[in-house]
This record gives structure tokens, sequence and C-alpha cells, in this order.
């Protein structure tokens, strides 16, 4: 992509500004096609202009934007489909008497442009062509649309205590803890210098001590301080000697391709799977989680079965992507 943008940047306009447009959104369909319409959703327009510039809000936001007729096609069918989509989800929130205040937006845009260095923004939104107050707009739209979830669809969906542990019975799996060592090392260049420092360990200096004047690795400013790992995580020369040690334990002279190590283990945790109660919480947020999607594409669907949406295939075919009505319209 040539701007870094969310999709919430890239939302498409005239669901936004049908939000609030009210009668001015709901024309008749009238029996000759207008070449000024895309679509018609329940009524509503999907108007050219709005549907052009967000096209190219699409295709340049591509390493190519400047495509052939063929190219620009499947661009034009899945922009229409979401056009589709959100004005129908807009329609169901109006139904509910859905709103957003302006502070909500306010926050809303403010997360936006939380996202970005500060004063890239605008700049962000100038590459998008996209005014400040259109992206109000969108963001009013997304926000709405949450509610509508929020309210209509995900406050139906509840899970049981026997599905919850249904869901931990059949996913074991993903509940076992692979053994664990906590270890510290010291690495050093070469091997004479690895048997010195052995020695002063030998003779009772601290670990942690030795790593801190001696280590070459980042972590002896810590000690030398590994922290936990399971088998796979560190290099399979460290894994190869610390999962034979003991608590306490040093290890011998060990060499690598970072050079010559000494290694502690200062604590082990075993193999083990989590007990259902420790992992009540992240079930429950997994399952719901499914419950939730699996609804929400219910409701799409039916909101998708009962709509009427009509196609001006003519209009459809006649835009081309180009960048000349978009450079227009933002004029």
């Amino acid at each position: 992509m040539r701007f870094p943008p969310t999709r919430a940047l890239l939302f498409p306009l005239t669901l936004a500004l049908c939000l609030g447009a009210g009668a001015a959104c709901r024309k008749p369909v009238k029996e000759d096609p207008d070449a000024s319409v895309v679509a018609t959703v329940n009524g509503e327009v999907l108007g050219r202009e709005e549907f052009e510039r967000e096209l190219w809000r699409e295709l340049a936001s591509t390493e190519a934007p400047q495509r052939t007729p063929e190219e620009v096609e499947p661009f034009k069918r899945a922009l229409l489909d979401t056009y589709v989509h959100r004005m129908l989800l807009l329609q169901a929130a109006r139904q509910h008497n859905i709103t957003v205040t302006p502070e909500e937006v306010d926050r809303g845009v403010l997360r936006l442009s939380g996202d970005y260095p500060a004063g890239n923004f605008n700049e962000v939104l100038a590459q998008g062509q996209l005014s400040m107050a259109e992206l109000r707009t969108q963001e009013a739209s997304r926000l709405t649309i949450e509610k509508l979830f929020a309210s209509h669809v995900y406050s139906r969906v509840a899970v049981t205590e026997e599905e919850l542990r249904a869901w931990y019975t059949a996913h074991e799996a993903d509940f076992h803890e692979a053994e664990e060592v906590h270890a510290a090392q010291i690495v050093v260049k070469g091997l004479d210098e690895a048997r010195r420092v052995q020695a002063q360990l030998k003779a009772g200096k601290k670990f942690s001590d030795l790593a801190r004047r001696y280590s070459l690795s980042a972590d002896g400013k810590v000690g030398g301080d590994l922290g936990f790992f399971p088998r796979g995580q560190m290099p399979p020369a460290f894994d190869e000697v610390v999962f034979k040690l003991g608590v306490g334990q040093v290890s011998d002279v060990v060499s690598t391709e970072y050079g010559y190590h000494l290694f502690r283990v200062l604590e082990r945790k075993p193999a083990r799977k989590r007990e259902f109660a420790e992992v009540r919480q992240l079930v429950e947020a997994k399952l719901l989680e499914k419950k939730r999607a699996e609804a929400q594409e219910a409701f799409e669907k039916e909101l998708r079965e009962k709509a009427q949406v009509q196609v001006n295939e003519a209009t459809v075919q006649a835009i081309r992507g180009k960048p000349a009505a978009p450079q227009q319209a933002a004029k």
C-alpha cells in the first residue's frame, strides 16, 4: 500500500452519509436505470460519484493504481458487496434507533490519530484524499454498527458452564505446558577465559557477579539471566545442557557459534496441564468469541436474504476506476 490508513479511513462514504441523510438516501427506484446510480438497497441509493471516489481510493492504495478495465472488475465487485453489506447494517441500526454522540466520535478519531506519529495523521488523510469531516462521518458509521452488534447480536449470546467444560475437554492439548527451566549464562570469547571464570565459580564467586563482569551477551547486564524457557526456544546446544542440570548446578564449558558458555539452572517447572479453574476465563472468552461470530454471521445473512438490492449493471460496467472523477470530486 502507498499509505497505511486502516480500513476505518477507507470506509465507504455513502454509507456514512446515508446514516444521517434520511429521505435523501431513500429515493424510489426508477423504472429506467439512472446512470448516476450504482445500486439501490431497500430503496436507498448508492451513487456513482461516491462509488467512483471510493474505488479510486482503493486502487490508489495498491502498488499498481493504473489498471485495465478487466483488472478493475474484481475491485468494483468487492467494493459493491462492501457497500451493500454496510448499508444493510446501517439501515438496521436506524430501525433500532441506534445513534452515537459527537463525544464518542471525537474519542474514535483520537484513537485513530494515535496510531500515527505526531503530525503524520493529516498527511495520511491527504494521501487518501479524505477530509477530517469525512473521517468523522465514517467513524460515526463504524461506531453505530458496533453498537448495533453489541445491543442486538452479542447481547443475545451466552455460554453455559457445561459448554465451557466441554470446550476445555475438547481442547485439552491447548492447555498443556511444557517443561521449562530458568537459567543464566556467562559467555566469553575464548576457552582459556572460560576456564578462568569456571575456576572463580568453583572458588565461591557468585555466578551473577561474574556474568556482569565478564559475559559478552546482553543478558550479562542482568547477571546472565535468560528467564524461563521451554525446549526449542533457545539454540539446541543450550537445551542439550540446561535440561540435564539440577537446580543450582553449573555446567562445564560449552562451545557454540556464539563463544564459550557456562550455564546455571536457577529454577525448573515440570510439564503440566493447566486446570479448568485456571483457564476458565480464557475458555469463556474463546467460546464467546466463536458464538458471537456465528451470531453476527447469521444476523448479516438474514439481513441480506430479506434485502431488496438492485444493481445498475450498465453504470457498474461504465466505471473504469480512473482518477479523474475522484480528483474533481475532491475540489
